[in-house]
């Protein structure tokens, strides 16, 4: 998988980040001289643009060989959003990009730690442990950071799972927002996120969250997912400004368009 590189500091980017969303709407004139319009899904396009600074010889070098590797503008590669939560549906966990286990009973519609009634419960109904994951097309050996808020109206330790790696967490009746952090498998071909349930515990959980980074940042609502696959270079020349030795700074542009 050709994947964009993070940073030596397991960050993707830096601020300030600029994103950029454009769509598309097909518009019909017809012979009355009235007018249809539809929405074009296909001719949707995202844009990133990346502000480096302070970026030593070895990370300016990491995205230097990769942009000379996608021969510029030529080649697609896999781009992380640095500025989304890259689960889907984060708000929505009977949504299809989840899988449940057959004892995991799901009620939504419960009050969150946000003001609104997003939060989920989770009841484990089975004898053996019971998990609730989403799996990720994404690079295996990045740095991720996965977070949830959480907590149970009677004390109980849950596990969180970041590709073969899991943390134990105990909750108590107050929210608390819960991460683990680590990298997934160098064998592996996606990475998967979790949360596992004991026999018998029932927690209410909201705003299961995944990023590149070593730490959590404030929650954002996930719908389709932050990964896509078939990114590009903007530009056709890669510029960057040495200010000091082993300081350079940089601007990368970056776009995804649904027809490519």
């Amino acid at each position: 998988m050709n994947a964009y590189p993070q940073l030596a500091t397991g960050a993707l980017s830096q601020f300030p980040i600029v994103k950029q969303r454009r769509l598309r709407t097909v518009v019909n004139a017809v012979a009355d001289g009235t007018s249809i319009k539809l929405a074009d899904p296909s001719g949707a396009t995202v844009g990133w643009q990346l502000h480096y600074a302070n970026l030593s010889e070895t990370e300016l070098a990491a995205l230097q060989q990769f942009y000379t590797s996608m021969e510029g503008t030529l080649h697609s590669f896999t781009f992380l959003d640095p500025a989304a939560n890259l689960l889907a549906w984060s708000e929505a966990l009977i949504s299809a990009v989840w899988q449940v286990a057959p004892f995991l009973n799901l009620s939504g519609g419960v009050a969150d730690p946000m003001g609104g009634n997003n939060a989920w419960q989770l009841a484990n109904s089975g004898a053996a442990a019971q998990t609730l994951t989403q799996t990720l097309n994404a690079p295996t050996t990045y740095t991720y950071c996965f977070s949830v808020y959480a907590f149970s109206s009677q004390p109980v330790t849950i596990r969180l799972q970041l590709g073969s790696n899991s943390a134990q967490a105990a909750l108590n009746s107050r929210w608390s927002r819960i991460q683990i952090a680590g990298s997934g498998s160098a064998t592996a071909s996606s990475v998967e996120f979790g949360i596992e349930l004991p026999a018998g515990a029932t927690v209410t959980l909201f705003g299961p969250q995944v990023e590149a980074q070593l730490a959590p940042s404030s929650y954002k609502t996930g719908t389709t997912g932050g990964v896509y696959s078939n990114a590009r270079f903007r530009d056709d020349a890669f510029t960057l400004t040495s200010t000091d030795v082993n300081r350079h700074s940089a601007t990368v542009n970056i776009l995804y368009a649904n027809s490519l």
